[in-house]
């Protein structure tokens, strides 16, 4: 059996077992479950249906399971609970969790819950909610282990003892002096490997690679790719520390980052919500000013058309290739795009590697421009049997229209991070807009000029 299949079967048992009011037995399963999986299955189920289970649920894995829900469905799960029951899931969620679930409560669902929180579980949220949104700051956790220098082997294993369980991770620990500057790490495996009565500053790690609190979420995530760290700390411009981010936070913003560039890319104002969470006229507001947007600037497509009309008039013939010649170009540009943008990314190509990228993008440009007009040619005396002027015209147009095209590609992403926007912006549907009016042009101007046709 598959996990779909199986993940429907549990769920249809759950259904069955919240029917009968059978809660014994439905308590007894979540028991037996990944926390993530039931998550997964009351996700799927209406809002009443997973409001049920999660009161049946243990107070042991009733935190654990409220972070792995989708944030609507944690939003109707805390409003429909009292708000002992409410601030009971507050405490139990990691700070960082806690955080980002009060950023999407309404005002006064976050002032009820707060105010029913733990004066530290408060100071914890409120100290990650001033950090600006997509920062550094604002994933991060507070809940690690911190270590003295001056402690032994004994002393840092009794702590993290004490401490550890509440911790969102103790395989490394973090070494701080008294104004809680970072001065090391050390990982939890190594620790346990010394003597009892080694001296902590001897052996860390001081070597630390940190990360500061309004660094860029994007960039925190490079870093993690960079280092193949699990978990790295966060500190303040006066090296200060004053938490963490893990490794699930980092999956969880290249997910969004990777979303959000995607949606750009195909000309769509970017959403954080799943497909099925955003109703249709949100949908439409995010997609329309776009397609607006690219639909007056198609316009100028068919200005060129109308200004050449008199050389289609003579060879209606030229009207036949327009379509390959501005999807190849399209096409060519898109590959072009798509591959810088990438690049940008990936801090792999700079605006100072702008000349390099163009001579390297113009040869291939060459290449495959030779290559799609040689095959053309044949195509075109052969099969379709066209004069051989207007075999010509046509070839020469694509080869050209394959090189412009490469070159605006490369260049629009690339100067679009120069000025402070986002490269995916200029991703295939603009690009393709663009091309095809420059595709259109050069046709235009080559057939009037070889085949001697006023404007």
């Amino acid at each position: 059996m598959t996990n779909v299949e199986n993940e429907e079967v549990l769920a249809e048992q759950l259904e069955e077992l919240l029917n009968a009011k059978q809660y014994t037995k439905i308590r007894q399963m979540a028991e037996d479950m990944n926390t993530v999986d039931l998550a997964a299955l009351m996700d799927e189920m209406e809002n009443e249906a997973s409001l049920r289970i999660f009161r049946i649920l243990p107070k042991n894995m009733a935190a654990d399971v409220f972070a792995n829900l989708e944030i609507e469905d944690q939003q109707y799960i805390i409003q429909s609970l009292t708000d002992k029951e409410a601030s009971a899931i507050i405490e139990n969620l990691m700070a960082d969790d806690a955080a980002d679930l009060l950023e999407e409560m309404p005002a006064n669902v976050v002032k009820r819950l707060l105010s029913n929180a733990s004066p530290e579980t408060r100071a914890d949220i409120n100290h990650l909610l001033r950090y600006p949104e997509d920062s550094a700051g604002s994933i991060m956790t507070v809940e690690y282990v911190d270590l003295k220098e001056n402690m032994t082997v004994a002393d840092a294993i009794t702590r993290i003892r004490r401490i550890g369980l509440d911790k969102e991770t103790v395989n490394i620990c973090y070494v701080v002096d008294s104004q809680r500057i970072l001065k090391g790490t050390v990982a939890l495996r190594f620790l346990i490997m010394m003597p009892e009565d080694a001296v902590i500053g001897d052996f860390m790690n001081d070597n630390v690679i940190s990360i500061r609190t309004l660094t860029d979420q994007e960039e925190a995530a490079r870093m993690f790719q960079k280092y193949d760290f699990t978990a790295m700390p966060v500190v303040d411009n006066e090296d200060r520390m004053v938490g963490i981010i893990t490794i699930d936070d980092v999956m969880d913003i290249m997910e969004e980052e990777a979303t959000e560039d995607i949606e750009k890319m195909a000309a769509i104002l970017p959403t954080d919500k799943p497909y099925y969470r955003v109703g249709v006229f949100e949908t439409y507001r995010k997609r329309m000013p776009w397609l607006l947007f690219l639909m007056i600037s198609a316009t100028f497509t068919g200005a060129i058309i109308s200004r050449y009309t008199n050389a289609l008039a003579a060879y209606v013939i030229l009207t036949r290739f327009i379509p390959m010649l501005m999807d190849t170009g399209g096409n060519a540009g898109s590959q072009a795009s798509v591959s810088i943008i990438r690049g940008l990314s990936l801090n792999e190509i700079e605006f100072s590697d702008i000349g390099s990228t163009i001579w390297k993008e113009i040869r291939v440009a060459g290449l495959c421009g030779l290559t799609l007009g040689a095959v053309n040619f044949v195509k075109l005396m052969v099969l379709d049997r066209v004069q051989l002027n207007i075999a010509l015209i046509v070839c020469v147009t694509l080869i050209l229209v394959v090189m412009f095209a490469k070159l605006i590609g490369c260049t629009l992403p690339m100067l679009a991070s120069k000025i402070g926007f986002d490269p995916a912006v200029m991703a295939s549907p603009l690009i393709t807009t663009i091309v095809d009016a420059i595709s259109l042009t050069i046709y235009f101007m080559m057939a009037t000029n070889l085949l001697g046709i006023s404007v």
